[in-house]
């Protein structure tokens, strides 16, 4: 009778030190089958690599989802809608996206954008873009009786931008007076771009500089050195931008390699 009572307790003491262990392997059983807490923390982590912040709020949700699933899972096997030709196509597809973006994930961890490659193309960028940027206005016009017309206007003493809001043909700055705003020479066809670069800031083109567009009464209203984004401000679209390249580049290299038949 004592050995039977010691080994009564011996095993109610085994199952209270296993109930805990079996409790945090699953999250529930459903219909006899075990739910693991695994499903929970993939499908946080899947929220995750969406961009979505996982809070201990919504564990209960999770657990709540992953418990649904595998209800709605268990009718579907049920049916037999595992065993259709469809439903392992696209299995298969979901597979290899998968298997592709591990296979990204991977190559972007094992190459990284470190702050020296940053720099460089920050550089690369401030010195293509340097220099000095000038703040313009323009009458468009078709014609270059037109132009010559509104440059007489201007000499007797007639306004800029009223002349422009009421003349000009060019959609964009016509309505803001002709105002093209700060940009770089290089933002303006050829023509245009010499034309105001050669006047003196307040000074109006004494002839109208034709081009693609048409003809064109310039005034240069003021230059100064080209105001660049600071290092630190641009720092996250440069990583974005530069790892987009070494991921296409690697993604052309694995084609290229390729056998296709």
């Amino acid at each position: 009778m004592k050995m039977k009572l010691m080994t009564a307790i011996a095993t109610a003491a085994m199952l209270a030190t296993l109930s805990p262990l079996a409790l945090a392997q699953n999250v529930a059983i459903v219909n006899g089958k075990a739910v693991p807490t695994a499903r929970v923390e993939a499908l946080a982590q899947q929220i995750a690599r969406s961009g979505r912040p996982v809070t201990p709020e919504m564990q209960g949700q999770l657990r709540d989802e992953v418990i649904a699933r595998e209800v709605f899972i268990q009718e579907a096997q049920k049916q037999g809608l595992d065993t259709t030709d469809d439903f392992k196509t696209q299995m298969e597809l979901a597979r290899q996206t998968i298997l592709i973006r591990e296979l990204f994930a991977n190559y972007q961890k094992a190459n990284p954008i470190t702050d020296a490659d940053l720099k460089a193309e920050y550089d690369r960028f401030a010195a293509a873009n340097g220099g000095k940027e000038y703040r313009a206005r323009h009458i468009l016009v078709e014609k270059e009786d037109e132009a010559k017309a509104i440059i007489a206007q201007l000499k007797k003493g007639g306004k800029f931008d009223e002349i422009a809001k009421k003349s000009s043909k060019d959609p964009g700055s016509g309505a803001k007076g002709g105002d093209l705003d700060w940009a770089s020479a290089g933002n303006f066809v050829a023509e245009f771009s010499d034309a105001m670069t050669k006047l003196a800031k307040g000074k109006t083109t004494e002839t109208a500089v034709k081009t693609q567009f048409g003809y064109h009464i310039i005034r240069l209203d003021d230059v100064r050195d080209a105001q660049l984004p600071k290092f630190e401000d641009v720092k996250p679209q440069i990583a974005q931008q530069l790892q987009q390249q070494k991921m296409t580049k690697y993604q052309d290299d694995l084609r290229a390699k390729a056998k296709v038949e």
